[in-house]
């Protein structure tokens, strides 16, 4: 396998792949063909979770697996690692990375925290960093990133500070602003800020986070690294890591972009810190530099991370490609959320713009969800009685001004709805329907999910 060690860095693969030639966009009728596996009856408006694979892609990916189980040998030496070639630079492409050196292909987001909170604990182990400097991040962080940094950081010596962020969100400017406090914070009593976490789509609440103007003030305030962890973002909002500048970028390609799970990318910009970023599993190919390393991890399916070509092709069929498909999940999460809203008489957890293909929506006060444990048995109650999939959120009511109220009172509820390719405009309705008539059993006392 060392004989092909210079294809990692072969001029002759670096493009991504054309768009096909069609004389025609993809049809209403050959989506649903797409979809046909998912099971009939289900309002699939969680999309954000674990993503959806089409047929045509699941096809591509048993290609791939009976490859490998055809011939393992002739696979490992002459294909696999020319297929994840042409993976990393197609991602390459759709981020606008230098090289495709700083692009690997790992498991998922949580993989990625491993690998840059590892080497950040490594750095206070050894005594780079001092005792109680800092590790910033925002207090929604995924409670896997939180899990890494008490195993890797914590332990080591090092401190946290979680930023607050509001919710439900006005403006950009609120986040912004709470931000720069706990960069404040973070430097006080002359720590240092060793790492900032930021989110670039939040998971619960969701939103949108203004993640570039975040890194700039990073770099104007001293932070040694920026870890951007976008899950939610490949092919659900634009992304330039030139252009945003953090150290270390992550998105989950199985939500938004159609890959089959699990599969990630981890984009780390070249700099003398580069030789200390390993992945967490030590092969043979460690010292070989973070994207071959990754590569081989051991005897493992690899086929979710060889059809990224294939989902390229499948993304360019639908008009204006990947971006198209941003923009009109949008558009349509959007009016379906505006439309739960009027229905219920409540409002959205943030504006429009703050949003991208998934959307917070108030609850009907008339819920009475008043705890983290009260709103997963209403999902629960959802699925098993409507067939809705559909992620709740609790916010506790503030302190001061208590937050948002409908006609009854306070709204403490907030569902995280999605918009992908498959959904329809019945998905919503079902939805809105069995919420009004839980409200509707509320009013009238009758046995309810929560009693």
């Amino acid at each position: 396998m060392d004989s092909d060690r210079g294809e990692n860095g072969d001029s002759s693969h670096n493009h991504v792949s054309k768009k096909p030639k069609l004389s025609a966009f993809i049809s209403e009728e050959e989506i649903r063909q797409e979809f046909s596996h998912h099971q009939r009856g289900i309002a699939r408006i969680n999309n954000g979770s674990f993503g959806s694979c089409p047929a045509s892609i699941i096809a591509a990916q048993k290609e791939w697996q009976l490859r490998f189980l055809q011939q393992p040998d002739d696979f490992y030496f002459n294909h696999l690692r020319k297929g994840l070639l042409e993976s990393r630079t197609v991602v390459k492409g759709l981020i606008n990375a230098d090289s495709v050196d700083e692009v690997s292909l790992i498991d998922n987001a949580t993989t990625a925290a491993a690998i840059v909170l590892q080497q950040i604990g490594r750095a206070f182990a050894q005594g780079k960093f001092q005792k109680g400097d800092v590790v910033v991040m925002l207090h929604c962080a995924f409670q896997s990133v939180k899990k890494s940094i008490q195993a890797y950081v914590t332990g080591a010596g090092g401190s946290v500070i979680e930023v607050q962020l509001p919710f439900p969100l006005t403006s950009k400017e609120e986040i912004v602003s709470e931000f720069r406090k706990g960069l404040e914070k973070g430097k006080s009593d002359g720590r240092h800020v060793r790492l900032a976490i930021i989110d670039h789509i939040t998971s619960m609440p969701c939103v949108v986070v203004p993640v570039e103007e975040l890194v700039k003030i990073c770099r104007q305030e001293g932070v040694d690294q920026v870890f951007v962890d976008a899950a939610h973002a490949i092919g659900s909002v634009p992304v330039d890591v030139k252009e945003i500048g953090a150290d270390f970028y992550v998105s989950n390609l199985h939500k938004w972009f159609f890959c089959p799970p699990s599969v990630a990318f981890l984009y780390c910009r070249k700099s003398p810190l580069s030789s200390e970023v390993h992945h967490p599993v030590v092969s043979h190919e460690f010292g070989n530099g973070l994207a071959i390393e990754s590569s081989w991890i051991g005897t493992r399916d690899y086929s979710s991370q060889l059809v990224v070509p294939s989902v390229l092709e499948f993304v360019n069929r639908f008009e204006g490609g990947i971006e198209g498909i941003m923009m009109r999940n949008h558009e349509i999460v959007v009016k379906m959320g505006e439309m739960l809203a009027k229905s219920w008489g409540t409002n959205l957890g943030a504006p429009p713009e703050m949003c991208a293909s998934m959307i917070m929506v108030g609850l009907p006060s008339r819920l009475f969800i008043s705890s983290e444990e009260d709103a997963m048995r209403l999902r629960s109650y959802l699925r098993q009685h409507h067939g809705i999939e559909v992620p709740l959120h609790y916010q506790a009511p503030s302190d001061v001004e208590g937050g948002p109220k409908d006609k009854d009172g306070l709204v403490t509820g907030y569902a995280r709805i999605s918009h992908q390719v498959y959904n329809s405009f019945d998905d919503y309705c079902k939805f809105r329907d069995a919420i009004n008539q839980l409200v509707e059993q509320r009013r009238s006392c009758k046995m309810l999910f929560m009693e």
